[in-house]
């Protein structure tokens, strides 16, 4: 049986970590709103970019002269997947279901025969792949430093897998992140970056026809590339927001059952101390009885 003094420790010790999780939970909360705010502000421009370019591709399918970044290579034997996690822990399930979903997706299509190269953006996402992927990661990308995310990060990310896939080191480009829903509701998402796919992009029966100055090809040229830096900027900036939901959610948990600790462990300090005075007035009246 643990003595008065370690049980009064192990109180207080409780006490000191529900203190650090609820100034973590009140931190998260603070910072939740900025960063939701961002995501929110990123997600019309990103669709609006997606419908544009879906419009436009509509256009110029089966178009050999249309950019590689639509096209493709043909084929799809080397897989790129970018992987999007956080730098920080003490979030929930936030970073492992982002991992599940890019482990799923790779463990699929080397069952299938397919080379797989990864990218880990985020601290987290490295550690945890490199367990079972280290030969398939080609380079991890550190965010620590970074204090506020802005689109120079994102376009220094997509110049990264735009060079590549210049080299003809890869034929499929997927991008993973986590889409912010609310503070308990993150959604693991994976969203192809190249070849381009857009939803919608049939022409509609007796629609408009537009007509482009310069050509389709052209405008596709200049935009593909930067829908890419878009997109992995509305990633991050959902990733940031999904963070700090998860964060603040795992943070209240954290603190609601240290106070349930401190009050089973308080009813047993309070209940090991009226035993130890019993204890001691039974040894008290048989010694006066023994006299």
């Amino acid at each position: 049986m643990a003595s008065l003094k370690d049980l009064r420790n192990r109180i207080a010790s409780t006490k000191a970590t529900q203190k650090i999780t609820k100034a973590m939970q009140m931190v998260a909360a603070s910072k939740l709103r900025r960063a939701q705010a961002a995501a929110e502000a990123a997600r019309p421009y990103a669709e609006r970019m997606q419908r544009v370019l879906g419009n436009i591709a509509a256009s110029t399918q089966n178009n050999p002269e249309a950019p590689a970044l639509l096209r493709g290579t043909g084929s799809t034997d080397v897989q790129l997947l970018v992987v999007c996690t956080g730098e920080r822990g003490l979030c929930g399930a936030f970073n492992s279901a982002i991992v599940r979903l890019a482990r799923d997706k790779a463990n699929a299509l080397l069952a299938e025969g397919k080379q797989v190269k990864i990218i880990c953006v985020g601290r987290k996402g490295h550690e945890q792949l490199k367990r079972q992927f280290e030969p398939h990661i080609i380079e991890a990308i550190d965010l620590r430093s970074v204090r506020q995310i802005h689109f120079e990060h994102a376009h220094d990310i997509a110049a990264k897998i735009i060079a590549l896939y210049e080299k003809g080191e890869f034929d499929v480009c997927t991008l993973f992140f986590s889409q912010f829903k609310s503070v308990i509701a993150q959604i693991p998402t994976a969203q192809q970056l190249i070849p381009a796919v857009f939803a919608g992009t049939a022409a509609e029966p007796g629609g408009p026809v537009y007509e482009y100055e310069p050509e389709e090809e052209h405008i596709l040229a200049e935009l593909l590339p930067l829908n890419i830096s878009v997109q992995v900027l509305r990633a991050l900036l959902e990733n940031s927001a999904s963070f700090y939901g998860s964060q603040m959610s795992a943070m209240d948990s954290a603190t609601r059952n240290a106070g349930e600790m401190i009050k089973k462990q308080t009813l047993k300090y309070n209940r090991t101390r009226q035993a130890m005075i019993t204890k001691e007035l039974i040894e008290i009246i048989s010694g006066a009885e023994a006299l």
